[in-house]
């Protein structure tokens, strides 16, 4: 008992140098201080408060080590994970993910950590933000059938909830222009099905869209298919990912040379 007490206190002792590191923006020390009260904790036996200690850890860690960090926050998932709170552990895998993302920009990981977090957060509005951008990375890594079938999965998810139906249409463009970069008759089909699946879409400026980008497309004309496109960017501003795949569309259309959308 007495040796759990001296335990106790150097755990406390710890975290209380943690705090002090903290204040004084020493970043790694911080980390490293939260991690020796999380392998305490452990000793007594104490999952919650180790786990916790993981994740001060790995907040600290991210400030300078943004592999360490994800190293404590790892510890941490693998604690949740056992104690069966897998919405918690699914939070710390974004963190993850975003770190992948954002500091060590190695997508691949950021998408392996993003599809474990969608997997924990099965059936619930969040695991759906996870796989949007793991349909975005996909895509981006020319992984077409992946990004197609995530967008599509979503999309279905989603246009039957009043609240959540205005995105579909998003989704379906998104899955159709996946299609259209492989194969425009691919495309055409898809686009049917979705006229089908949730008739709302038909009326939607993306739908448009894409129907003048399929003429456009088919007729060899890029000066139609960069018309099209100026004009539904002057309602609806494109963002990077939009730009790139219209981009990748337009350039298999003969005699693009310029490589620009407007």
């Amino acid at each position: 008992f007495r040796g759990n007490t001296r335990v106790e206190e150097a755990c406390e002792m710890y975290t209380r140098a943690a705090n002090m590191f903290k204040i004084a923006k020493n970043w790694s020390a911080a980390g490293n201080a939260f991690c020796q009260a999380a392998k305490l904790h452990m000793q007594l036996q104490s999952k919650h408060d180790s786990a916790t200690s993981f994740v001060d850890a790995g907040n600290a860690y991210k400030k300078a080590d943004p592999q360490e960090a994800i190293n404590c926050l790892n510890a941490a998932i693998d604690i949740y994970t056992d104690m069966g709170r897998f919405t918690i552990a699914a939070k710390h895998h974004i963190t993850i993910a975003e770190i992948y993302e954002a500091e060590l920009v190695d997508i691949e990981k950021a998408i392996a950590h993003y599809e474990q977090a969608a997997d924990y957060y099965k059936g619930e509005d969040s695991a759906n933000k996870c796989l949007l951008k793991v349909a975005a990375y996909a895509a981006q890594l020319e992984q077409y059938p992946k990004a197609i079938e995530i967008y599509e999965q979503v999309g279905t998810s989603t246009m039957d909830n009043p609240l959540l139906k205005y995105s579909a249409k998003e989704y379906f463009f998104k899955a159709a222009l996946c299609h259209f970069i492989v194969d425009e008759l691919n495309a055409k089909l898809a686009l049917e099905k979705y006229e089908e699946m949730f008739p709302a879409f038909t009326d939607s400026r993306e739908c448009k869209l894409l129907k003048k980008l399929l003429e456009a497309h088919e007729e060899q004309n890029c000066e139609a298919y960069t018309e099209a496109v100026k004009e539904f960017d002057s309602i609806s501003r494109l963002d990077q990912w939009l730009t790139t795949m219209l981009l990748r569309i337009k350039k298999s259309i003969q005699g693009e040379g310029d490589g620009d959308l407007k």
